[in-house]
C-alpha cells in the first residue's frame, strides 16, 4: 500500500523537488486517507504517530522521500525519544525481513535499510552519542550483514564515518571548554586590579586590528565555525518536554543542546567585549575612535551577511555603560548611524527580516563562497523556532500529529543547514581570532564603573552608585 501513496513533501528547499508542486486556488482540495495518514492535494498533513513511523520504514517496493525522512526524524522527538523511534524502526525492518523472500530482501530491501540508516547518521549524528542508539545500530548491522557481504561493508563504512564525526564533535567541545576556562581565569583578577589598570588605559583593539573589514571577517570565522557544530535536532530538543527516559546515563541527555548554548554564550561575550573596549580608553577622542571603528565593523558584518555579529555589536553599544557616554557619542560621525537602525526591533524586526531575505536570495544565486554567507540573528531565529515547535507539539482533535507544522519547522531548519555548510572563505588572522576568543571582558558592574570613570556621574543616584561600585571592585 505504501508504494501507492501520494508524495509527502510540500516544499523543496533542501531535497528533490516534489512532483505535484502546482496549486489550484479555484477548487476544493482533495482529501484522502490511507491507514492513519491524511493527505490534502497529495500533501501529507496529519497522521497517527504509529502510521508516521511506518511511513518512515522502507519495504521492498517503497522508500520514503528524503524530505519526509528529515522532517520526521527532526520533529518526532517532540513525541518520543530518538532511541524509542530507533527501536521501533529496527523492529519493523526486522519484521519485513522475516516475512519476505530472503533473496529479494538481500538484493532490494537491505540496501534500502542501509540507506535509511545512512541518512539518519549523516544528518543527525549526535543522536548516536546515546549508547542505546549505538547499540541498536550495531545490532541492526549484525542482522543486515548475515549472509550479505555488501550490506556488511556498507554498514561498516557508515559506522566509521559516524565515529569520525562524533570524535570531531568531542574535540570541538573540549576546545570550547578549555577556551571558556581560560577566559574565566583571565576575567576573575579584573576586580583585584588597581583603578589605573582597570579603566585608565590607552591601548585598545585598534592596536591589534584597525581594518573593520578584516575584523568583520574574523568575527565571521568564529560565527561560522560555531554554527557548523549545531545539530538540527538541538532546535527541537531545546524545547522538548523532559521525559523519564532522558535520565538514562548517556552523552545525549547531558549535551543535547550544548552547541546551541555555546553559540548563545558567544553572542553575549561579544556584546560585553564591545562594551569593554569602548569604555576602557581614558580619553574621549580615543573612545570615539573605538566606537566609530565598531560601527564600521557592524557595517561590514551587514555587507557580509553576518547578522549575528552585527546584532552583538549593536547590543554592546546599547548597554547603559556605553549609551550614557554622551560626550563620546557626540564625537562620532552621525552619517554612520544608519547601520545601527538595521536591527530595529519594531514591527517584529521588519528591517532585519527584509535584509535577511535579501541575503538569502543572494546566497541562493551565489557564484562565490563570500556571497553564500548567511548568519542569522540567532536569538530571533531561536524565537521563531520556538513558536514553530509550539505548533508542532499540539495534536489535532482526532489525536493526529499536525504534520503541516512539521513541514514548516523542517523548512526553517533545513534552510539553516544550508547556511551552516558554507565554508568561510576569508583568510584567518590568528592574533585577532585569539583576542576575540580569549580577551578578558568586564562584568556588568565593572563596565558601569568604567563608564563613570570615563564620563562622571550626572546626579546623586549615579554618584552613589559609583561610590558603591568602587568599594566593591577595589577592596
Amino acid at each position: 500500500m505504501l508504494s501507492k501513496m501520494p508524495q509527502t513533501t510540500p516544499y523543496s528547499s533542501k531535497f528533490n523537488p516534489s512532483t505535484y508542486s502546482s496549486s489550484h486556488s479555484h477548487r476544493q482540495p482533495v482529501e484522502e486517507n490511507y491507514g492513519g495518514l491524511h493527505y490534502r492535494d497529495n500533501k501529507l498533513v496529519s497522521g497517527s504517530l504509529e502510521a508516521l513511523i511506518q511511513l518512515l520504514v522502507p519495504t521492498v517496493d517503497y522508500y520514503p522521500d528524503r524530505s519526509y525522512i528529515f522532517t520526521f526524524l527532526l520533529s518526532s522527538r517532540l513525541f518520543l525519544h530518538p532511541f524509542e523511534l530507533m527501536s521501533r524502526v529496527c523492529y519493523l525492518c526486522v519484521d519485513h525481513h522475516r516475512v519476505g523472500d530472503p533473496q529479494t530482501d538481500k538484493v532490494i530491501l537491505s540496501p534500502k535499510i542501509v540507506q535509511l540508516l545512512t541518512e539518519w547518521t549523516e544528518t543527525f549524528p549526535y543522536d548516536f552519542r546515546d549508547e542505546r542508539m549505538m547499540r541498536s545500530l550495531k545490532e541492526m548491522t549484525h542482522r543486515l550483514a548475515f549472509g550479505d557481504e555488501l550490506s556488511r561493508r556498507a554498514m561498516q563504512r557508515l559506522i566509521q564515518r559516524l565515529l569520525r564525526k562524533l570524535t570531531t564533535l568531542g574535540q570541538y567541545e573540549e576546545s570550547l571548554a578549555t577556551s571558556s576556562a581560560a577566559a574565566a581565569a583571565m576575567d576573575r583578577p579584573l576586580t583585584l586590579k588597581s583603578k589605573q589598570q582597570l579603566v585608565r588605559r590607552e591601548e585598545c583593539v585598534l592596536n591589534l586590528c584597525d581594518d573593520p573589514f578584516v575584523f568583520a571577517q574574523q568575527l565571521t570565522h568564529i560565527e561560522m565555525e560555531r554554527l557548523s557544530y549545531i545539530g538540527p535536532e538541538e532546535f527541537v530538543q531545546a524545547f522538548a518536554q523532559k521525559r523519564p527516559s532522558d535520565n538514562h546515563k548517556s552523552l545525549f541527555s547531558k549535551r543535547k543542546v550544548s552547541n546551541l548554548e555555546a553559540y548563545v554564550e558567544w553572542f553575549n561575550r561579544l556584546s560585553y567585549l564591545i562594551a569593554t573596549e569602548i569604555c576602557m580608553p581614558v580619553k574621549k577622542k580615543h573612545r570615539a575612535r573605538v566606537l566609530e571603528f565598531f560601527i564600521d565593523v557592524a557595517q561590514e558584518c551587514f555587507n557580509i551577511g553576518n547578522f549575528n555579529s552585527l546584532m552583538a555589536i549593536i547590543t554592546g553599544m546599547n548597554m547603559n555603560p556605553v549609551s550614557r557616554l554622551k560626550k563620546t557619542w557626540n564625537k562620532v560621525n552621525t552619517d554612520k548611524f544608519d547601520i545601527l537602525h538595521q536591527m530595529d526591533p519594531s514591527s517584529n524586526f521588519y528591517s532585519y527580516r527584509t535584509a535577511l531575505r535579501g541575503a538569502t536570495q543572494r546566497s541562493s544565486t551565489a557564484h562565490t563562497s563570500q556571497e553564500m554567507i548567511v548568519i542569522p540573528f540567532f536569538s530571533l531565529f531561536i524565537k521563531d523556532i520556538y513558536f514553530l515547535n509550539e505548533g508542532c507539539v499540539n495534536r489535532l482533535p482526532n489525536s493526529h500529529i499536525n504534520f503541516e507544522k512539521f513541514w514548516e519547522l523542517a523548512k526553517q531548519v533545513s534552510e539553516f543547514l544550508s547556511w551552516r555548510q558554507v565554508i568561510c572563505p576569508f583568510e584567518r588572522d590568528r592574533k585577532t581570532l585569539q583576542y576575540l576568543i580569549s580577551a578578558p571582558v568586564f562584568s556588568e558592574d565593572e563596565l558601569q564603573l568604567a563608564s563613570y570613570e570615563s564620563e562622571g556621574p550626572e546626579n546623586n543616584l549615579e554618584r552613589d552608585t559609583r561610590r558603591s561600585l568602587r568599594s566593591e571592585c577595589f577592596f
